[in-house]
């Protein structure tokens, strides 16, 4: 079980890719330290690349313990999850997560969508999904099924993204809740933690 404060919110799913380096320490730097929700970000990385140094870096800024996970954990609030590189990061109807070597979505792996539909899967109505800069339309697919199942969307301002592929093409894909400049975007998910 999501070890969460209740709320209509459970869990948050964040999808980046091309300039999401600069972008996702601005959303989590804006996250405070009791942040009940737990945070899972998929970030298009190369398969050699590691997270250490991002998360050394934001981790100056993060008030939340920020960790990769493993095959089988369970989710817990006030965490922020980074899918590891070459590995599909997919949540279970257990809340728990799963690793998987499937083919690449999109070129990628780990893919936005195969998060974001599984966190669709595992939570309905009670995820967030947030989609960022980047350069292909990896998300929109993840995105609208969060829609579909009654959840939140939320997608960078494309006017703001250093790269507007991505956010245009979740604005195409799903009927979004909410287009909001980079720095505005932690603020929502602390109003929408509070519903």
């Amino acid at each position: 079980m999501s070890l969460s404060a209740p709320g209509r919110f459970r869990l948050v799913v964040i999808g980046g890719s091309a300039g999401s380096t600069i972008g996702l320490p601005l959303i989590l730097a804006g996250l405070p330290h009791d942040l009940r929700l737990p945070v899972v970000v998929v970030r298009h990385i190369a398969p050699e690349s590691t997270w250490e140094f991002f998360m050394r870096r934001t981790d100056a800024d993060c008030a939340l313990t920020i960790i990769e996970p493993d095959d089988k954990e369970p989710i817990f609030g006030g965490h922020v999850y980074m899918a590891p590189p070459n590995y599909h990061l997919l949540i279970e109807r257990d809340y728990t997560f799963s690793l998987s070597v499937d083919e690449k979505v999109r070129y990628s792996r780990p893919s936005i969508d195969v998060l974001f539909e599984t966190a669709a899967d595992a939570y309905g109505e009670s995820v967030i999904g947030v989609i960022m800069t980047g350069a292909n339309d990896d998300g929109a697919a993840g995105l609208k099924k969060i829609k579909e199942r009654g959840g939140y969307a939320i997608v960078q301002d494309p006017k703001t993204a250093q790269v507007d592929i991505m956010p245009k093409a979740a604005i195409a894909a799903c009927d979004v809740d909410r287009i909001l400049p980079l720095e505005r975007i932690a603020e929502a998910l602390l109003e929408l933690e509070r519903l």
